[in-house]
């Protein structure tokens, strides 16, 4: 929640503050944002307000707002990539920053349009990277033998299965209920982003390694976190995400190789199986086609590799 989140006394005035924490509650409950998404934001504010203490001088106001030039705009892109910051970064702080400013003129807390107008340069959008089918085995047996504790090792190869088994976002999956997998193990109804539900069927195999971890989970109450942490509290991505690194580390695997490389895997497979588009962003969860269809341009260019590599004319001249 709000309390959550550190005050950003030292660099703006408490009028922003107040009007920094009505915008988190608007994202959190009317646009029902996640915590995650809605923590992500903050932060690019945050970064936006620290640019502003120093180019002001002072601590901003609500009335500063008002008076902010494209030229003040494009001096914090400016300030920004100085600092290294990437290219997806960037477009996702005028994201934010407009949204925030959009708020504020619903709010009529404040009015500026320049903000409207700046555009954190074309980006191109980066590729998955999946995993080879033989690789994803290897990591799902490699996640069972590096757990310190056998039920660990069960979890984690559950935890590890449903990601690349069923497509979940690592979010989601650590969400999960005992008794959303108890009622219907069949199928799992996934809450997505923006609490948008959707279907998701679970392969046997899938169903299998977590039935093997619910008969090792050390709180098996229906109402419990599916997935646990070493004192009973649900996992925490960090956690995961540090895992997955001992993982990858073990068996020589590229640092592409994240939790959410699992749910790339899957669609990619998929796709490579016949899948056909549709059905895919269905089970993904993705609002739009396009987001989809990044996943055709990777078995595209994985067919390439394969042709140059393998096709006894790739390399004649034409």
């Amino acid at each position: 929640m709000i309390s959550e989140y550190n005050p950003l006394s030292e660099s703006i005035t408490i009028n922003l503050q107040n009007a920094v924490d009505l915008w988190q509650k608007y994202l959190l409950t009317e646009r029902r944002l996640s915590n995650l998404t809605a923590s992500s934001y903050y932060l690019d504010i945050k970064e936006f307000f620290s640019f502003l203490r120093e180019h002001l001088g002072r601590s901003a106001d609500v009335s500063d707002l008002d008076q902010l030039t494209v030229t003040d705009f494009r001096a914090f892109l400016t300030w920004r990539t100085n600092r290294n910051v990437t290219r997806t970064s960037l477009a996702r702080g005028v994201s934010s920053l407009k949204n925030f400013f959009r708020f504020l003129v619903r709010e009529h807390l404040a009015e500026n349009n320049a903000i409207m107008s700046i555009r954190a340069g074309k980006m191109t959008r980066a590729l998955p990277h999946p995993l080879a089918v033989e690789d994803a085995k290897l990591f799902l047996q490699e996640a069972f033998q590096m757990a310190k504790e056998p039920w660990e090792g069960y979890r984690d190869r559950a935890l590890y299965t449903l990601l690349y088994g069923c497509g979940l976002r690592i979010s989601e999956a650590l969400a999960l209920n005992i008794e959303d997998v108890s009622q219907s193990p069949e199928v799992l109804v996934i809450r997505g982003k923006g609490n948008k539900e959707r279907l998701v069927p679970v392969l046997p195999a899938v169903n299998h390694a977590i039935q093997i971890y619910l008969n090792h989970h050390p709180h098996p109450m229906p109402k419990e976190a599916l997935f646990v942490g070493a004192r009973g509290d649900r996992l925490n991505p960090g956690v995961v995400q540090r895992n997955v690194r001992q993982i990858r580390r073990g068996l020589g695997l590229p640092q592409t190789v994240t939790p959410h490389a699992l749910r790339h895997s899957f669609a990619t497979h998929l796709l490579e199986g016949g899948s056909d588009l549709r059905t895919l962003q269905e089970l993904l969860g993705h609002k739009s086609l396009a987001a989809t269809q990044r996943y055709t341009e990777v078995t595209i260019e994985q067919l390439e590799r394969v042709y140059e590599k393998a096709h006894p004319r790739a390399h004649s001249s034409k």
